[in-house]
């Protein structure tokens, strides 16, 4: 077992049962089982600014989202981030609708600006947060622009669709309506929930506040929930406007993924900049 999280663990009072067990899916961050005297955890390395932010994230979902599973954080400290190992159940239409309510009740958890009391990071690119009063200023100046300009830099936006993308922040006062700022869990693709047998879980956030529709677009942009889901959350009050919200706050993960893992991602950008351009 490596030195520094032998040593945390027994600061924590954890007595592990035999060695770390590797985990599938993590491309970013090295994840481990241990199975230990006081109950399953696991153990995460990784940059520590990361795992700080994550652990902030965690404890925020915690202490706010009664009705979901967060793994409670039991230590930190440099690179290694111990929480509460979860067991992976069945995916069922009660679990969508209970993870549909209780996504809505933690969005009931607003404030009046959006960002967060620090920044973060989604994946491996660091997140600004840093809080601003109109919701689309924050869209516009802490989410679309920054990672136009970094795209652009590094080569995978052209000027043409750059440009498009700088109109569509410049023109989201014209259609988006101010709202108060709703607690996100920031990175809610379809990966980074757990249907556990107490419940539907939500991992590895990068939170912040802003429009609840941020949490929303990440769970399509790679699947589905379901209809249940949509039920539970919208409760027959989806807003007319869903699509155009849709494609607008999918295209901060899109232009994240595009910086990430290349050129494959600029065909989705496109498109959901089309499609906030035309509704």
């Amino acid at each position: 077992m490596q030195t520094g999280l032998a040593i945390l663990l027994e600061r924590s009072g954890l007595t592990p049962r035999g060695e770390p067990r590797a985990m599938s899916g993590g491309d970013i961050a090295a994840v481990y089982w241990l199975d230990t005297d006081q109950g399953a955890v696991v153990a995460k390395r990784d940059d520590p600014e990361r795992l700080s932010g994550e652990a902030d994230g965690l404890r925020a979902l915690h202490e706010a989202a009664s009705s979901l599973v967060v793994p409670e954080v039991l230590a930190l400290e440099g690179e290694w981030l111990i929480m509460e190992a979860l067991k992976s159940g069945s995916r069922s239409v009660r679990s969508a609708s209970t993870l549909g309510d209780g996504l809505k009740a933690l969005h009931d958890n607003v404030a009046d600006e959006h960002g967060w009391h620090r920044d973060n990071a989604c994946g491996l690119t660091p997140q600004p947060n840093a809080p601003l009063a109109d919701g689309r200023d924050f869209q516009r100046e802490r989410r679309l622009l920054p990672l136009a300009q970094a795209c652009h830099e590094r080569g995978l936006l052209d000027a043409r669709l750059r440009g498009r993308i700088e109109v569509v922040a410049e023109g989201l006062d014209a259609w988006l309506p101010h709202a108060p700022a709703s607690l996100l869990h920031g990175d809610l693709w379809s990966g980074n929930v757990l249907h556990t047998p107490q419940g539907p879980a939500i991992l590895d956030p990068a939170v912040y506040r802003h429009y609840p529709e941020v949490d929303l677009a990440m769970l399509t942009l790679f699947g589905s929930p379901g209809e249940a889901f949509f039920e539970a959350y919208w409760n027959g009050r989806a807003p007319d406007d869903w699509p155009r919200r849709e494609a607008l706050f999918q295209l901060y993960p899109l232009l994240n993924h595009l910086l990430l893992f290349g050129g494959g991602y600029r065909g989705a950008v496109e498109r959901a900049v089309a499609i906030v351009e035309q509704a």
